[in-house]
Order: structure tokens, then C-alpha cells, then sequence
């Protein structure tokens, strides 16, 4: 497909963060674009401020035959009144995946973030080092970006740096120069059903790439690593160990968590790096952005500046605000793994108490990974269970909040399950004291309760 064949295109599901970025992208190139969703959000009324209409439902009476072209979610199912209107009229129709694989072959050079966890934070640390060093990206990232005030951005060069995201395989729709493969784990099992289909997935991924691209893989991974013999692009490895090219040492916290290190590739000092976003997990990250900007020409002292000014992307460890001399924070982490990153990245602050809201997302994940979800919730000393959150799901799995509660109490643990947004936030304002730490966590509608402390202060 030719995108510039089109100029009235409607996107159904406009307010998730991928599609909102694209949406805004093609507004930018003068393209008529308006769309539906579920639900207001925060990313419908950015849109609808910034001229782009947004249907709050699905009905089919929004799809008319002045319309050029639909673009759905992977969310979105075959029997969605929109979508089936546009089929019986006749209008072409897209997935985001693929769409967005149209957008990477207008780029001589796009460059796609990948792996299972931390690819919005890793995306954002590239896209920062393109923009300090003034290369003048395209940038679309999974998350608000401070430093473009969105998720997207249109440049003028060749550069587009982007989230490359392994569910339904839309990344194999991406023409790329270069790449970076964080990790693969054992997600999105709804869609791969298991981690052997997940590391096949990811060889097709590398497959792509060109003998003159790159390929940042991370060597203390093993179904990561063997990626490199699926691909012809030039691999670099970045661990923690000396057998990496790029590797750390010498790392140290401060009392928010930030971390000092000091880069080596291949042996050699290369410079030193301070972040301004917690743990270890975004040590390696970074460590990440360095080896792939470094290919890309990019000198270790501007990388550093650039680091040094990225102080997250919207709920990656976000502070939100204080309650009672508490800090609180929003997490998106919806998996274990990541649960334990944010875990292990708030143990290196200074606090008392820790309490978590957390919130499953979809009921397969939690059935998946219920017994790895408490122990990592168990590192918590106080856990509010709010209900799961849906998403594209239906509760086929007999899976509740209540299952979660019993796995941690054989940890120990105790755990409650409330409802009612308003019921946790008057928990919260009634028992957290001066010097504790709060975090929301999930990948839903959690973020909401945050944000209401926010206002109340």
C-alpha cells in the first residue's frame, strides 16, 4: 500500500498510545484523521485538543463512504460494528502493525526498540541521544516523552527512532536499519502460547535487518543472544559481564536511586553515566542506548548529557506527588519481571513503608502467572488488590482477585481486594505515614487512582 494515496482515514481504537502517536503523525502530514474508542482517556482529549475527533463508542453511523481508510487495533475483534461497516462499504482496511510498517518505509534509517520488557524506557533514552546530538529524529515511543511533550515526533532527517512491539508480531511489518533486543520472556502467551514461539518470533525479527544495519542484543540473555545467529546485521552485545562488548562497573545509588556508573567497551573506560530514573534494570537500558548511539556516531560524553536531563517516561517509576510526607509513584509493570525491576529499583531509595495498588492486567496473564505475580507482590509490606482490568479479554480463565490474595498468603502475606477507587485512596489517606513510599501499578486504570492524589494535593 501507498500511504499517500489516502487523505480521509478514521482509526478505530484512536486512544491507545501507538495509535494516538499515528494519529498525530498523520495530522502533521496534513492527512484528514478522526477515529473512535471505548472510553474518554487522557489520550482522547489530547487528541480532540489538538483538532482530531474522537467517537466515544464504536457505532457504526461513525464510518461513512467518504472514508479512505480504517486502521484498527490488534484489540479490536472481527465483529466490531465499525469495522464491519467499513467492510460492507467497501473501505480498505488496516491493521496498526502493518500500518505502521507502511510509516518505517518512508525512513531510510528507522531504528526499532524491541524486547518483552523496557522498551519504552530504552526508546526514549535512544530518542533523547538523537535529539541532543541534533540529528533530528522521528520519534514515536510508547509513552509521554518530556522532552517532545508526547509520544511522537516528526524530524526532518532519515532517523526514526521506534517502539518495536513483539504482541501479534507487528514488528515484522517494519522496514528497519537497526535494532535493539533488551530481553525476551514469557508474555503475550494469549497470542504465542509459548516462549518457543516467542524466541521464533524474535528470529524472524532479527531476519530483517540488512548487512549494514545493527543489532544491539543483550548478551546475558540466552534466548537473546542466540539471536545473533538470525540475523545479518552487525551484532554488538551489551552485559555485565567482560565476555559483552559494552559492559558496567562501578555502579552506585544515590538516596532516589539513580545510579552512577562507568561504561566500558571492550576493556576500555569510555566515560561515565548518571541517570535520573531508578534501579538496575535501567542501568542496562541505558547501557543499551549508549552501544547502539555510539554505532550511529554519536560521542559517549553526549550520550551521557542526554541521559543525565531523561527523568522517565510517563509511568515508568513515575512520581506523581506527596500523601501524608509519602512519596507516590505510577508504574506501568504488568508482568512479574517488570514487577521486580520496579521492586528492586524502589529498594534502592530511602523510605519506610511500601505500599502497592496493584491492578492485573487481563485475566490470562494473572491465570499464567499467578504464582510469580505474589511472589513479587510479596516484596511489598502493604498490597491493595484493585479488580482486574479487561482489556481485550473476557473472564474465560476462572480467574479472580481473590486467587492472587490466597497465592500471597502462602507467602505470609496479608492482601486486600477493593473495588472502589475512592474506597483505596481514603486507605491510603488514613494509614501512610511521613517517609513511606506509594506506587500504583498496573497497566490499566490504576494510573487513575495516582493521578486523583495528584489533585487532592
Amino acid at each position: 500500500m501507498n500511504i499517500n494515496n489516502y487523505k480521509k482515514i478514521y482509526m478505530i481504537g484512536i486512544g491507545g498510545i501507538s495509535m494516538s502517536g499515528i494519529a498525530e503523525i498523520l495530522k502533521s502530514w496534513n492527512f484528514e484523521v478522526s477515529g473512535s474508542d471505548g472510553q474518554k482517556s487522557n489520550q482522547t482529549e489530547w487528541l480532540e485538543d489538538n483538532g482530531i475527533s474522537v467517537n466515544i463508542g464504536h457505532n457504526p453511523d461513525n464510518i461513512t463512504n467518504d472514508i479512505d481508510l480504517i486502521v484498527y487495533t490488534a484489540a479490536i475483534k472481527k465483529d466490531n460494528p465499525e469495522l464491519v461497516k467499513a467492510k460492507e462499504l467497501g473501505i480498505p482496511c488496516v491493521e496498526r502493525g502493518m500500518f505502521l510498517g507502511e510509516i518505517t518505509k518512508l525512513y531510510k534509517d528507522t531504528i526499532g526498540i524491541a524486547g518483552t520488557h523496557g522498551k519504552t524506557s530504552t526508546t526514549s533514552m535512544v530518542a533523547s541521544a538523537f535529539l541532543e546530538a541534533d540529528l533530528d529524529p522521528s520519534i514515536q515511543v510508547g509513552a509521554v516523552l518530556k522532552a517532545i511533550d508526547g509520544n511522537y515526533r516528526v524530524g526532518n532527517s532519515d532517523y526514526f527512532v521506534i517502539e518495536a512491539c513483539e504482541y501479534c508480531e507487528s514488528y515484522l511489518n517494519f522496514k528497519q536499519r537497526s535494532a535493539i533486543v533488551l530481553n525476551i520472556d514469557n508474555d503475550h502467551l494469549d497470542y504465542f502460547g509459548n516462549i518457543d514461539n516467542i524466541s521464533k518470533s524474535f528470529q524472524k525479527y532479527v531476519s530483517l535487518l540488512p548487512e549494514g544495519g545493527y543489532l544491539i542484543l543483550n548478551r546475558d540473555d540466552e534466548r537473546c543472544y542466540n539471536l545473533k545467529n538470525y540475523t545479518k546485521a552487525k551484532v554488538i552485545t551489551v552485559g555485565k559481564t567482560g565476555e559483552a562488548d559494552w559492559t558496567y562497573k562501578n555502579v552506585a545509588f544515590d538516596n532516589d536511586g539513580f545510579a552512577t556508573y562507568d561504561v566500558y567497551s571492550k576493556g576500555e573506560n569510555k566515560g561515565t553515566i548518571t541517570l535520573k530514573v531508578a534501579g538496575l534494570h535501567n542501568v542496562f537500558n541505558s547501557l543499551c542506548c549508549v552501544a547502539l548511539c555510539d554505532a550511529y556516531g554519536i560521542d559517549v560524553e553526549t550520550i551521557a548529557k542526554a541521559l543525565l536531563k531523561f527523568d522517565g517516561a510517563s509511568r515508568r517509576l513515575e512520581y506523581k506527588c506527596m500523601l501524608n510526607g509519602a512519596k507516590v509513584y505510577d508504574d506501568y509493570g504488568h508482568h512479574p519481571t517488570e514487577i521486580m525491576a520496579t521492586v528492586n529499583g524502589i529498594k534502592n531509595k530511602k523510605y519506610n513503608e511500601s505500599w502497592v495498588v496493584f491492578e492485573a492486567h487481563t485475566y490470562s496473564r494473572l491465570k499464567e502467572h499467578l504464582e510469580d505475580f505474589a511472589k513479587a507482590l510479596k516484596e511489598f509490606d502493604h498490597i491493595i488488590i484493585t479488580d482486574i482490568y479487561a482489556a481485550r479479554e473476557i473472564n474465560t480463565f476462572n480467574i479472580h482477585e481473590e486467587d492472587l490474595i490466597e497465592e500471597l498468603k502462602k507467602y505470609g502475606k496479608e492482601s486486600t481486594h477493593i473495588s472502589n477507587h475512592d474506597e483505596i485512596i481514603k486507605l491510603l489517606q488514613d494509614n501512610v505515614k511521613e517517609g513511606d513510599i506509594v506506587l500504583t501499578l498496573g497497566a490499566g486504570n490504576v494510573t487513575k487512582i495516582a493521578n486523583k492524589l495528584k489533585e487532592l494535593n
